[in-house]
């Protein structure tokens, strides 16, 4: 028994207390500590503060915009993990549907969507609806949209405000984000980034 303590038993217990240490408590110290002094609006959750210090939102987590004033984003597919109703941007249940392109209740679900945007957007561009608008995300927390989808909600956000659909457009540009190392993924915008900068004119 004393050689299988000595052989065995004693350094399986203090390399597991060494792994502990070290990667339970000194790693994850070093990392959060290097993400503070470098990067410590990213690691933060990248929060978006009005001038009165208040906290309004994340760049990260989309929010539910449904005044025709503001630009909308993705719909959302998340639920109140303690109710199980739909909640759109639900932060602490972050999911998707499940449901496949092929399914016929997600097909009639994306119809729906179109009609109800068309509605929402009469005097939209002409052409098929962007994609993004009537699809949720994987995670259904997507912050952004596409130019696409920008440009298509920009007449309602002017007649709404009463700017011209020029000022709305060139809002747009301004704040669009490209294409990562300018090959991967499309242009696009933050939502609230935008909503932020709308408000910011009027």
């Amino acid at each position: 028994m004393k050689a299988f303590w000595k052989k065995y038993l004693r350094p399986a217990i203090v390399l597991t207390l060494l792994l502990i240490i070290l990667l339970g408590f000194i790693y994850p110290g070093v990392v959060t500590g290097l993400a503070q002094l470098i990067f410590p609006y990213q690691a933060n959750g990248s929060l978006i503060r009005a001038s009165n210090g208040q906290i309004i939102g994340s760049e990260l987590i989309g929010q539910y915009w449904t005044l025709p004033k503001y630009f909308h984003g993705r719909p959302s597919a998340t639920v109140n993990p303690q109710t199980g109703t739909p909640e759109p941007y639900a932060a602490n249940n972050s999911s998707a549907s499940n449901a496949g392109p092929t399914s016929a209740s997600y097909i009639q679900t994306v119809q729906q969507r179109v009609a109800e945007l068309k509605k929402e957007n009469p005097n939209a561009p002409p052409g098929p609806v962007p994609v993004d608008l009537v699809t949720a995300s994987g995670s259904g927390l997507d912050p952004d949209i596409s130019i696409a989808g920008a440009l298509y909600q920009a007449p309602r956000v002017a007649q709404a405000r009463g700017l011209s659909l020029a000022q709305i457009q060139q809002l747009i540009y301004s704040h669009e984000t490209g294409r990562f190392l300018g090959i991967f993924g499309e242009p696009y915008v933050n939502v609230l980034d935008l909503n932020l900068a709308l408000d910011a004119l009027k």
